[in-house]
């Protein structure tokens, strides 16, 4: 199978698109026939502009905003409402003013939400600092009260102008600014300016990494092969998509039943085999699992083409096959990590579509199978939004990784920008590098095929669990899965909310074993056995048993301390019935793990 178009074809950007993906109708269909796509001409504008406003839909910004004005326009009720709000909200201030500067006991207007850690110190109570921190989040009370509640504003408009709201307001914050943060003040004084000069030395440096592309500062100390994804291994399969990778057995005997590990292509394997200490691969391997993994390729321009059917026959499904060659018989307990997962559950719905018995087991981990609720990143999903990256796409042949970068940041604005920046640069501390950090800049591109295919069939058409996604020109359905299932969700996670991973539930016909982990999208996952403050919750839905909403499924599930691993390792031993074997060594090296994949760039 011919992945890639010749690199020749490739050397310039022409006003013709090979192979357009398909347009989604309303209908969940590909565009008519009779419809043309999109002007040459249009789309390389389209593109120079997405490339100023870093992949976001100004179009889809101003819909979202005159939705919200023209319905409020007209609800003279919500005007009363507001105005009523902001009077009372600054007579309480004024109160509050008034006493904290005579010297009065005077109780908080308002206090923080409970993730708003910005105005925690002592400082922020002290006046005049006080009345700056009360201002400001009785500020950002009022504006989502007036963003929201608006009758007959969209769902998705509302989320959209509210987000915005809360971003601007962010940026006003008086924790950004030397003149109103009393812990920079502080550090000031303190240290006689030189934290403004440090910051000043590391605001340069890491405008001069990013110019030329290099990694943050630190990150060089965890280099793939020589501090992480050390685990013993090799690679035993290769073509234009994939590495796959076995590691060595670690114990005289091993489990028949052999893992694969599926990562998301959207960043490197190796989170699932970070330092020893905190690797799933050493885990798994260390008690006596066989173990294998998929390094996916970084695409550059030339692999623009590659589809998401690509990934699913050229990856997932050719490491299923390459394993039943190596290891014949053997059935497979299958892991899938974020989009890793989505794409999992696809290959199953297809083999049981099939009746290819080729699975044991299916282990979920942040994976979402239901996109209707798919969280805060659906703020830059809609037509007009999806439109917009597919023709900035187009010009660039992938999605980099800086834009898709810029687009979780952004969600966590509070935590990942706006306090990192005041952080380094203002007050001249670096928080010591980490393994997840350096993975976490270690970031991936998105072929631009691919990305317009599981934006519009997944997130924006949500065909999989609507039984519309079609594998090998037939469509498959995720209630066609009998095997187990371990799906693993994490409290705080941005990227797959827990409640939408929950959906896994609705996977009729096998059994679930779900659990809802402390932290969040990555350190929810990585949580290895004696890390502290970790904890989780865990339950077991029977084929058959009567469904169970999320809230009331937390009441009900059991509490318990540590990580979740133990509790997987466990679960696997009693969904495998192969018992275990002698083990055998790797055969058939293409070069040692962690394979040159991983070190693209």
């Amino acid at each position: 199978m011919q992945l890639t178009k010749p690199a020749h074809e490739h050397t310039s950007l022409t006003l013709e698109v090979a192979n357009p993906p398909p347009a989604r109708t309303d209908m969940g269909g590909v565009r008519p026939t009779d419809v043309e796509p999109p002007s040459s001409v249009d789309r390389m504008l389209h593109a120079l502009m997405g490339q100023a406003t870093q992949g976001i839909s100004p179009t889809s910004l101003a819909l979202a905003w005159t939705d919200w004005m023209l319905h409020l326009a007209q609800s003279p009720g919500k005007w009363q409402q507001l105005a009523q709000k902001a009077w009372d909200k600054d007579l309480r201030w004024l109160d509050y003013a008034m006493r904290s500067a005579l010297g009065q006991d005077a109780e908080p207007c308002i206090d923080p939400l409970p993730q708003d850690r910005r105005f925690r110190s002592e400082e922020w109570q002290r006046w005049p600092y006080n009345l700056m921190q009360q201002a400001f989040l009785l500020n950002q009370q009022w504006w989502h009260n007036a963003t929201t509640g608006v009758d007959g504003v969209t769902r998705h408009h509302e989320q959209v102008v509210s987000f915005v709201a809360r971003q601007l307001l962010d940026l006003v914050s008086p924790v950004n600014f030397l003149a109103t943060n009393p812990e920079v003040g502080a550090a000031i004084v303190r240290e006689r300016g030189a934290n403004l000069v440090r910051g000043a030395a590391r605001l340069s440096e890491d405008i001069s990494r990013r110019a030329r592309g290099l990694p943050p500062e630190g990150a060089d100390a965890f280099r793939p092969g020589i501090e992480v994804a050390v685990t013993p291994g090799e690679v035993v399969f290769r073509n234009h998509l994939i590495e796959l990778i076995q590691y060595s057995p670690a114990t005289p005997d091993v489990h028949a039943e052999p893992v694969l590990i599926v990562p998301a292509w959207i960043m490197k394997f190796y989170i699932m085999d970070l330092s020893p200490h905190n690797s799933l691969v050493r885990y798994l391997v260390g008690h006596g699992h066989t173990v294998f993994i998929i390094s996916w390729h970084n695409p550059v321009e030339q692999d623009r083409n590659l589809g998401l059917d690509d990934y699913l026959h050229e990856g997932v499904m050719r490491a299923f096959d390459t394993i039943r060659e190596r290891l014949p018989g053997n059935k497979i307990n299958a892991v899938g990590y974020c989009l890793g997962g989505t794409l999992l559950s696809i290959a199953a719905a297809a083999y049981e579509h099939d009746q290819r018995a080729y699975l044991n087991s299916i282990t979920l981990l942040a994976a979402q199978t239901d996109f209707s609720e798919a969280g805060e990143l659906m703020l830059f999903i809609d037509e007009s939004q999806v439109a917009w990256l597919e023709d900035l796409m187009w010009q660039q042949g992938y999605l980099d990784n800086r834009q898709m970068a810029g687009a979780f940041r952004l969600l966590r604005s509070n935590d990942l920008v706006w306090s990192v920046a005041v952080s380094h640069y203002l007050l001249g501390e670096r928080a010591p590098m980490s393994d997840l950090m350096a993975w976490n800049a270690d970031t991936t591109r998105m072929p631009y095929r691919m990305h317009s295919d599981y934006l519009r069939k997944l997130f924006l058409n949500n065909d999989l669990f609507s039984g519309r996604y079609r594998v090998n020109g037939r469509p498959v359905a995720l209630s066609d899965v009998h095997v187990p299932v371990f799906a693993v969700a994490t409290m705080t996670d941005h990227v797959a909310p827990w409640r939408s991973v929950y959906k896994v539930h609705l996977m009729s016909h096998c059994d679930v074993n779900f659990v809802l982990a402390s932290g969040g999208h990555n350190a929810g996952i990585i949580s290895e056995p004696g890390r502290a403050g970790r904890r989780y919750y865990t339950a077991l839905h029977r084929r058959g048993d009567r469904y169970t909403d999320p809230d009331k499924w937390i009441e009900l599930a059991d509490e318990r301390p540590g990580s979740w691993w133990p509790e997987w390792l466990a679960w696997l031993d009693r969904v495998s019935p192969g018992g275990m074997a002698a083990a055998q060594p790797v055969e058939g090296s293409l070069g040692l793990a962690p394979g040159r994949y991983v070190l693209e760039r």
